[in-house]
């Protein structure tokens, strides 16, 4: 991996003086990303949202835009085409986690530094992709997520809906407290990893449904790797995707189970196969 791609935060407390010229006006070479940024846009039927979604990347945020169709039954595919993306297309539905395996295999093959998964429904905003990248490329942290709940008011005048906001919040805080975090949100759609966390995390053993994103948070915190967010706005509309209150009710029950899993391993209790090294490391 570059040396450009910090693995911790510098500190450098005394420094010769310099002139501000050379901050307030760097050199071509000093802006130039050096390491390669690969986005991942994990699909399902997202033909109306997809063009919006890829509008509000910030231009040369990222090196490739790839979209894995799970079998949609609209046009998705044949829109990421036209509009130039590389394109993958799953010829039965794998599920959401599974989507998402294919898209860091490839990732892993293609040689990124660093991946942004986020959901092609319109529902995060693209243009907070820098930002969230600089966290990662300056070593503070090693995974990133984008946080939709900067203030119940806030989320609710957006649409989220309140049973939605209330799971959300108490799944959060029960996540935060039982893995010694500090995140906003631990269900967001938009994320970003530092190469290093897909190379150890066994993702490939996961679960092929909604809860992948859980397992795979709850394998960072146990391997070690450091969590952040930043705010992103809350965007709730028809054409945005949303699972519905049966499935978001198995999600949360699964999501305490993971937890349960970490802390039954951690304790020596009960071995899982979640936290077993990756063997490709």
């Amino acid at each position: 991996m570059p040396a450009t791609l910090l693995t911790t935060p510098p500190l450098e407390p005394t420094r010769p003086e310099f002139h501000v010229e050379t901050v307030l006006s760097p050199t071509a070479d000093a802006s130039r990303r050096k390491h390669k940024i690969i986005a991942v846009l994990p699909a399902y039927n997202a033909e109306r949202t997809l063009a919006a979604t890829v509008a509000d990347f910030p231009p040369g945020s990222v090196d490739e835009i790839l979209l894995v169709d799970d079998a949609s039954r609209d046009g998705t595919a044949e829109i990421a085409r036209r509009m130039g993306l590389s394109v993958i297309v799953h010829e039965k539905n794998v599920g959401y986690g599974g989507n998402q395996k294919t898209c860091y295999r490839y990732c892993l093959e293609r040689g990124a530094d660093i991946v942004v998964m986020i959901h092609p429904d319109y529902q995060y905003d693209s243009r907070v992709i820098p930002h969230a990248v600089g966290m990662i490329e300056l070593g503070i942290c090693d995974v990133i997520l984008g946080n939709r709940v900067r203030s119940r008011a806030e989320a609710l005048k957006c649409g989220m809906p309140w049973w939605k906001y209330v799971s959300n919040r108490g799944l959060t805080v029960f996540e935060n407290m039982a893995l010694g975090q500090n995140l906003g949100e631990f269900h967001s759609g938009f994320r970003v990893y530092r190469r290093s966390v897909l190379e150890t995390i066994p993702f490939e053993g996961n679960s092929d449904d909604f809860v992948f994103d859980t397992q795979f948070l709850v394998q960072a915190v146990h391997f070690g790797f450091r969590l952040g967010d930043v705010p992103v706005p809350v965007r709730y509309f028809d054409e945005a995707s949303s699972i519905n209150f049966r499935r978001s009710t198995k999600y949360g029950i699964e999501t305490v189970k993971t937890v349960s899993q970490f802390w039954l391993h951690k304790l020596g209790l009960v071995k899982s196969r979640l936290f077993r090294p990756n063997q490709a490391t």
